[in-house]
This record gives C-alpha cells, sequence and structure tokens, in this order.
C-alpha cells in the first residue's frame, strides 16, 4: 500500500510548503506518520532542513523533485519532512544520532528509522546517485537483514539514552575565579589576526562577546576588551556584514570573515545587534554604534511583518548562492558611473578577479572612506540598485525564541543608541507575539501569516520570551511585562525542571509528545541553550517579582548555575552565554533602583546607560516595584539605590556619584 501523496499544502512552516509540489509522498512528523511505517512495515525516511539552507535547497533540486528518485523514496519508505526551527526538538534527537554515527553533522539531515523511531544510519546531503544507492542499500537491509537493523538501532537508541544521562553534573563553585579561567581559556583561542576563536567556518560568536564585554565590567580587563574589538571590528568591515543594508550572514566560510554563507537569520542578527550595542554603550567606540543602529535597521526593513519578526533570509536567490550580494567593478560603474563606481570598487574591495565566483566580489570596509557624504551616497544607489536584482526569500515563520531574542536586543539597543522607536517596536513586537503565541495559558512555538502552528513552546522559547518581557518591564515599569514574564517561569519551572537534579533542565515539556529520548542540551551553540537562557531569566526576576517568588527563582537561578559550572571549566568556548550569565551573577548582580518619575528622570537615564550587562534598573515612585519598597526620593530629588546581591550603597542622586559607585 503507498501512501495518498504529498502532505505538505497546509503546513504552517514555509520550508515545509517549499516541498509540497514534490513528487515525494512527504508528511509532517506525526503519530500518524509512525504507525503508517507500522502498517506498511517499512522503514521511516527522515529529511530535516530549514528554509534558508543552501545546501537543503540543492538535495531539494537534485533528488526530492526527481520523479526517479520520488518513486524509489515512495516504494520502500514513509517519507518525513521536519523544519528544524519548527520542530527542534525532533531535530535534536536525530541531531545527536547522526554525530554519533558519523563523527558531525549538519542539514540537510537524512535519518532511516524504525517504524517506533529508533535511528539505524543516518548522514547529511547525498548527491542524486549516491542517495538512489543508499535507498537500495537501505531498502534491502532492511527487507534481507532485519535482525542487523534491530541491533543496531537498539544500540544507538541506547547510546543516544546514555548521552543524555552523562552530561557534566556540578563543578567548580561559580566565582570570579572560575570566570576568569573561562575567560582566559577562551583567549587563549583567539586568532588574533582576524578575530574570532578557532578556525573556519567562523560563526559570529555572539554569546562569548557578551560575556567578554561584561567580563571587562568586572576586572578592568583590556584583554577581554580587545578581543571584543578585534573580533567586533574585523566581522563589521569583512564580507560577513552587509555593508549596503547592515544585518550580518550566518558565518563566514574563511577565515578573515570575507566570503559568507549568506543566509541571514533572525537569532544571529538579534544576538549580535544586542553585543554591538553593549560594546557601544561601554566604550563609546563609532564602528559599534554605527554597525547597531544599522542592523536594528535590518530587522526592522527586512525581518519585521506585522509588529514581529520573521526567521531569516535565504542563501539563495533565483537558484544562485550569494547573487544578490556580490559585484564586479563593471557593475560598479554601470551603477555609480566612471567617476564613483572605481571610487566604490576601492572602497569594498572589489577587484577584477573578485574574491568569489566568477570574478565578483563580497563586498567588505577594510576602513572608513575620508568622504562620508560621498560614502553614503553610494551606498544608497548600490542598494537601490541591489533591490532589482532577484531577491533571497525569505522564512515568514514567527518563531517565539528568536523574537524574545529581539525584543530584548532592541529594548536594549534603544538605550544605547539613544532611539526610543526602537524600545517601542520591542514592545509592539512583544504585544503581538503575547497575543498570539500564548494559547490557553500555554506556549506555541511558532506561527505563519497570524495563524499560530500546533507545535509547543520548548524551553529556549519560555527562557528568551520571559527575558524579553522582563526588560521590557525595566524600561517601561509595565506590570503586564512582570506578570507575563514571571507566568512563563513558573510553567517552566512546572513543565522544564528535572525533578530528580536540581537546576538541570529539558528542552521538551513533561506533557510534550514522547520521542525517542527527552533532549536537553545545555551547551550554547549559534544560539544560547535553553538552560543558559533560564538561568538568566530567574536571575532578572529574583530581583523584580514579589517576594513570594523571589527565593523560589533566585535558588532556581543558583542551581542552574552550579550544575553547568562544569561546563565553563571544560568547554567555555561552547559556554559562553553561560559565561555572560556567571559574570554578572558573580557581580550580584547589581540591581539599581531610582525612585522618580520614570518618564522624566534623567538619572534614570543614566542608570540604564552607566549599568554593566545583565544589571537589573527600574524607575519609579516608592512602592511602585519591589526594588522600590520603602526607597525614595532624598531631599526632593531622584535617588538611585545600587545594590550587589543583598548588599546596598547609600543612595546616590547624581550620574557622577552613581558611576563612581558603580566602579567601587
Amino acid at each position: 500500500m503507498n501512501p495518498a501523496g504529498n502532505r505538505l499544502g497546509g503546513a504552517a512552516s514555509p520550508y515545509l510548503r517549499q516541498h509540497a509540489d514534490n513528487p515525494v509522498h512527504w508528511q509532517q512528523w506525526s503519530p500518524r506518520a509512525l504507525a503508517e511505517a507500522a502498517q506498511r512495515d517499512v522503514p521511516i525516511l527522515l529529511s530535516v532542513g530549514y528554509a534558508a539552507c543552501h545546501w537543503c535547497h540543492v538535495m531539494a533540486h537534485e533528488s526530492f523533485e526527481d520523479d526517479e528518485v520520488a518513486a524509489a523514496m515512495n516504494a520502500g519508505f514513509v517519507c518525513v519532512k521536519v523544519d528544524r526551527e519548527e520542530r527542534p526538538d525532533v531535530d535534536a534527537v536525530y541531531m545527536n544520532a547522526t554525530v554519533a554515527l558519523t563523527g558531525q553533522g549538519g542539514w540537510p539531515m537524512t535519518c532511516f528509522l524504525t517504524p517506533d523511531g529508533r535511528p539505524f544510519f543516518c548522514g547529511t546531503y547525498y548527491p542524486k546517485a549516491a542517495f538512489l544507492q543508499l535507498l537500495s542499500a537501505v531498502e534491502a537491509t532492511w527487507r534481507d537483514r532485519r535482525d542487523e537493523v534491530e541491533q543496531a538501532s537498539d544500540h544507538i537508541a541506547g547510546e543516544l539514552q546514555s548521552m543524555a544521562a552523562g552530561l557534566p553534573s556540578g563543578g567548580p563553585q561559580v566565582a570570579g575565579r572560575l570566570c576568569d579561567d573561562a575567560v582566559a581559556a577562551i583567549l587563549r583561542d583567539e586568532d588574533t589576526v582576524h578575530g574570532g576563536f578557532g578556525r573556519a567556518p567562523k560563526f559570529p560568536p555572539s554569546a562569548l562577546l557578551e560575556a567578554l564585554v561584561r567580563h571587562y565590567e568586572r576586572t578592568s580587563s583590556s584583554r577581554a576588551l580587545d578581543a571584543v574589538r578585534r573580533t567586533g571590528t574585523a566581522m563589521a568591515r569583512g564580507g560577513i556584514y552587509d555593508q549596503l543594508a547592515g544585518g550580518f550572514a550566518r558565518y563566514s566560510v574563511d577565515n578573515a570573515w570575507v566570503v559568507p554563507h549568506f543566509e541571514k537569520m533572525l537569532y544571529d542578527n538579534a544576538l549580535l545587534l544586542r553585543g554591538y550595542a553593549h560594546w557601544a554603550r561601554r566604550t563609546g567606540d563609532e564602528l559599534a554604534r554605527r554597525v547597531a543602529g544599522q542592523t536594528a535597521r535590518f530587522l526592522l526593513d527586512y525581518l519585521a511583518q506585522a509588529d514581529m519578526f520573521t526567521s531569516s533570509l535565504d542563501a539563495d536567490a533565483d537558484g544562485r548562492e550569494g547573487s544578490t550580494y556580490v559585484w564586479t567593478p563593471t557593475q560598479l560603474i554601470e551603477v555609480l558611473g566612471s567617476d564613483d563606481g572605481p571610487w566604490a570598487a576601492s572602497v569594498f574591495g572589489v577587484t577584477a578577479t573578485g574574491n568569489f565566483e566568477a570574478g565578483a566580489s563580497v563586498l567588505q570596509l577594510p576602513s572608513d572612506p575620508d568622504d562620508p557624504g560621498r560614502f553614503e551616497r553610494v551606498r544608497t544607489a548600490l542598494r537601490a540598485a541591489r533591490l532589482t536584482r532577484a531577491q533571497p526569500g525569505r522564512d515568514d515563520k514567527v518563531v517565539t525564541a528568536w523574537n524574545g531574542l529581539a525584543i530584548t536586543a532592541l529594548a536594549e539597543a534603544g538605550v544605547a543608541l539613544g532611539a526610543p522607536k526602537l524600545t517601542d517596536a520591542a514592545v509592539r513586537c512583544a504585544v503581538a507575539l503575547v497575543q498570539l503565541h500564548l494559547v490557553g495559558g500555554r506556549l506555541r512555538r511558532a506561527s505563519l501569516g497570524g495563524v499560530v502552528g500546533e507545535s509547543t513552546a520548548i524551553l529556549e522559547d519560555h527562557a528568551m520570551l520571559a527575558t524579553g518581557l522582563l526588560t521590557l518591564y525595566q524600561m517601561t515599569s509595565d506590570d503586564v511585562w512582570l506578570t507575563t514574564a514571571t507566568a512563563l517561569l513558573d510553567i517552566a519551572l512546572a513543565h522544564f525542571a528535572d525533578p530528580d537534579r536540581p537546576g538541570r533542565w529539558f528542552d521538551s515539556a513533561d506533557d510534550a509528545e514522547r520521542l525517542l529520548m527527552r533532549p536537553a542540551d545545555p551547551l550554547d551553540g549559534a544560539t544560547p541553550s535553553g538552560a543558559s537562557s533560564i538561568a538568566e531569566a530567574l536571575l532578572t526576576a529574583a530581583h523584580l517579582g514579589d517576594a513570594k517568588h523571589a527565593d523560589r527563582y533566585r535558588q532556581a537561578a543558583a542551581d542552574t548555575l552550579q550544575a553547568h559550572s562544569a561546563l565553563l571549566a571544560r568547554a567555555p568556548r561552547s559556554a559562553g552565554h553561560w559565561l555572560a550569565v556567571a559574570e554578572s551573577a558573580v557581580r550580584g548582580p547589581v540591581q539599581i533602583a531610582v525612585a522618580c518619575d520614570p518618564a522624566r528622570s534623567s538619572l534614570l537615564a543614566d542608570a540604564r546607560r552607566l549599568a554593566p550587562g545583565g544589571a537589573i534598573v527600574v524607575g519609579g515612585a516608592m512602592g511602585s516595584s519591589q526594588l522600590l519598597v520603602g526607597r525614595d526620593r532624598v531631599a526632593g530629588a531622584d535617588a538611585a539605590y545600587l545594590c550587589r546581591g543583598r548588599v546596598c550603597d547609600m543612595p546616590v542622586t547624581t550620574a557622577e556619584d552613581l558611576a563612581a559607585a558603580l566602579a567601587r
């Protein structure tokens, strides 16, 4: 019996809809798919990818749109397509299996499973001929050597369970020494020539940059700040950064940040916006300030939709990777003329030989030109000309966690850049997101076109949205954000915390769909882990919520940091956000409560500007928040109350005195 046909037409994921016209009889991950495989007595062919993935498109064109390949897939397998961004839980389980079996992972991910979901063979991208051979071999093995398949799948399932149980437990005390040692280890891996850490391909180390700025604020370490400056400058001047419209690509294929993999992700740009804004606020660096402003503009101009933010821009346009973004000297002259064209080529490093394919160049900005007015005129003209080219597709899926990152970044950038409209955008996003994604008191993972999907939210969704809402509460003094954030944290504690191991967290809820294993990955990657993100949210909420919640949140945050301190000791480059949260925790965290009229207080504005990363800043009348209970203006003047943990200074009434107190 063959399945009825392709069932992706009504999917809530643009990535799945991209495959709705394939001759493959795709369906979404569901108990129905597993049941169908059991009924037909065939394996499941699981293919996982995402909309902006270049090699996912390549495999789709070569194999999934091909009638010969589709016939083989349909005859021998139940074919299941998964958007890793919509179902990160499914992706996590089978990516662990892929890495365990092959030593590496990536997308597209191709896994063969028994009807009950146990993997027995995994890989990534396969060219058409190799994929046809693989399909034939797997089908024959399933038919003729079933006992070997069962043994392999049992062994792999057991290994995955062991991996989940074998995560580091506990470690050194979370204190300044642990953070200092982690930073020293990270700096030993710095590429001091090109910036960044490790070798190509190079991914933007957004969490590490934020952590290093926080470390500098605690210790005044010039080495930490120098590393931020080198990496931040190299990325901002390289091809990984869009020199015409702002925004960062997902990674660079080379050591020097010259040639990117051109897809642009919301999460990268939200995290980097936060990092560059913090760097600019702390040092006044003009490049950091400019890049933060342009990256915020990129979010608003290219990813915003109905007040929320979509997921990504594709790497490809019209089937060619990077074609929207690259230039030749001739093309520059055609757009700018014989005077500005050669000048632009020298400014942006565009040469006759090129640094990309077919003699084209990715634009870089090795140094700021001497004529800013001319530069802006050229940028504007090139940006307009670029819009006449084929444009990359956009994944319009709205992901809760990544919008939480955007809310935090825009609100903090509003302070750093003196741009309250960015904070206003963060508020609008939060209003729309909570209204759509919070359904019956529980959070959903994603929506498309104003229709929320069925996939339940995971730990990172609760944590990153809660952090964004707590940031807005500090900026606006609107209690609705605090109330909603603490409700999300209570859900997280009830459904994601490991009841047997204090401080440990699962990435999926206890009442979510049961998979082969319950994902629980504490390592920070391209985005902070759910566990490190919940630690940040809990640490903040402990000082903002009412007394009933404060001790519970404070203890949960401390347990979470302590349970994962081994990551900072053993693998600090994979624990960048853990380090950022730990740096804040070691300082108390810092709390500044300003007794004032929030709408008119210059002291409150100064407190937000002067506060270190991860600090908690509130303003309002006496008693208007937990941090302002019993705290009033002093002799008619606005007063700032500075505390570190539970140790507080005397109130101050001037920015100078506050700066001096923070420096102690």
